[in-house]
């Protein structure tokens, strides 16, 4: 068997997967997807594999047993698993969060993001955070700035909606504020100070970090630059000082970090290297933005974007053994049929990085359209449009995440109370009913968490 997936997937010769792909340039802008492009994806190996890896890595198997409150196990008990949460990160920015411009453009934006996702994105820019030395802006109720609402705003909503928060990003060469030094020395003691500042107002709340952003692509400009990139190692080691063993601490890339395998890879080499010299790497991000759809034909062109091929660089980013992310992805919507053919990208995409066997999160970019930063607003690469109302994507995403990647189970406990099942990982709650009384349970299936749980109905 795995001798046949392996031919299938390589009947796509590097110069045909390069035509098949390419042949995308011409239909794209007219928001059509041809067939060649389809054919990638339709691979019965490539399905296969998606499907076998969604079965292997992203369900488990449970085993529940109803006692009464004697101990004696409950049998022919009607039991109702219905699966309420994902342990998968889910997520998006949410980099306007309380800004737009009625409240009732807000509250359809936090309901539209909470419907979806588990899993939110922080501003935390240092132009954002102090756009003027000394002037935090941790605070509720600091100056407004679009994009970049204080952080303080995030905790509250991630209490109301129970996300996951990640902080984005501890260090980056670009959007820094006009003020910061040009000596490297003393930049340096500057994110010390500002690495502490975030980890003692933060660390507790926000359990995510992306510590260095796009190194890959550093401008020579920037004060920490040198060729081998050291600060990216000074930075990790600065963070683990101040940050603890209940945050994971992240290093992001663009692009590029997804298109080859394993040595091939400089962000691959890069990371391997960093790990050699203890840098306290703990997450690996790729992200995937087209902002146009020039950037996207381009994408599409390139053969290292077929899906056995993105696949392949996953499992061999797999080997520093730590969880992967996708980390900010944007997909336009052309003109005319544009929202069908960002649903189909989107669809296609989710099913493949849900797939892979290291991932743990995926994060959407911006929501809605007009939400991007200036420059991006006309790829139109929200989920939403300007008014919030859901499109094509939007509802592809809420069909896999609510519907076929949640378990549902309706059955009866056996001779010995038990029921089993096969569920995706994440918190379930389990309705069981005997006789003429009912009662709630709630577990978590989880990867790392025990398969077999006993529910003790009460007494009558």
């Amino acid at each position: 068997m795995k001798h046949k997936h392996r031919q299938s997937l390589n009947r796509w010769s590097a110069p045909e997967v390069f035509i098949a792909l390419a042949a995308v340039l011409s239909s794209v802008a007219r928001a059509e997807i041809p067939e060649s492009y389809r054919a990638l994806w339709n691979d019965p190996a490539v399905m296969q594999r998606i499907a076998s890896n969604i079965e292997k890595h992203r369900q488990g198997e449970a085993t529940i047993t109803v006692v009464g409150a004697n101990g004696q196990a409950v049998a022919a008990a009607s039991v109702v698993v219905q699966q309420q949460t994902h342990e998968f990160l889910f997520g998006c920015n949410a980099f306007v969060l309380g800004q737009l411009d009625t409240p009732e453009k807000n509250r359809k934006y936090e309901e539209a993001f909470a419907r979806l996702f588990n899993f939110a994105t922080v501003p935390f820019y240092w132009e954002g955070t102090e756009p003027v030395q000394d002037e935090l802006r941790y605070r509720e109720g600091s100056r407004d700035i679009w994009r970049r609402p204080p952080p303080d705003r995030y905790l509250p909503f991630a209490a109301k909606y129970g996300l996951t928060l990640k902080g984005h990003p501890l260090l980056w060469h670009a959007y820094n504020p006009p003020w910061l030094p040009s000596d490297a020395e003393a930049l340096k003691k500057l994110y010390q100070k500002r690495f502490t500042e975030i980890a003692d107002r933060y660390a507790k709340d926000i359990k995510i970090w992306d510590v260095v952003n796009e190194s890959q692509v550093c401008s020579p400009k920037y004060p920490l630059y040198t060729a081998d990139k050291a600060y990216v190692a000074w930075a990790f080691r600065e963070a683990n000082l101040r940050f603890g063993q209940n945050n994971l601490l992240m290093i992001n890339e663009v692009n590029l970090s997804n298109l080859s395998v394993g040595e091939a890879n400089p962000y691959f080499r890069q990371i391997k290297q960093l790990l050699a010299e203890g840098a306290g790497i703990e997450g690996i991000g790729f992200q995937c933005h087209f902002f146009s759809i020039d950037a996207l034909n381009k994408g599409l062109a390139n053969p290292g974007f077929a899906p056995h091929k993105l696949l392949d660089t996953y499992d061999s980013f797999s080997a520093f053994g730590l969880p992967l992310f996708v980390t900010e992805i944007t997909i336009p919507t052309p003109p005319d049929n544009g929202q069908a053919l960002q649903a189909e990208l989107v669809g296609n995409l989710y099913r493949l990085w849900f797939s892979a066997p290291r991932m743990a999160g995926i994060t959407w970019w911006n929501l809605g359209d007009g939400t991007a930063v200036k420059g991006e607003n006309s790829a139109l690469g929200g989920l939403v449009d300007e008014q919030l109302e859901p499109k094509a994507s939007y509802r592809t995403l809420d069909r896999l995440i609510n519907q076929e990647w949640k378990t549902r189970i309706d059955g009866k406990t056996d001779s010995q109370g038990t029921i089993r099942f096969r569920g995706f990982y994440g918190k379930y709650a389990i309705r069981v009913a005997t006789g003429d009384r009912t009662q709630e349970f709630s577990i978590d299936l989880s990867q790392n968490g025990p398969a077999a749980h006993q529910l003790m109905m009460k007494a009558e």
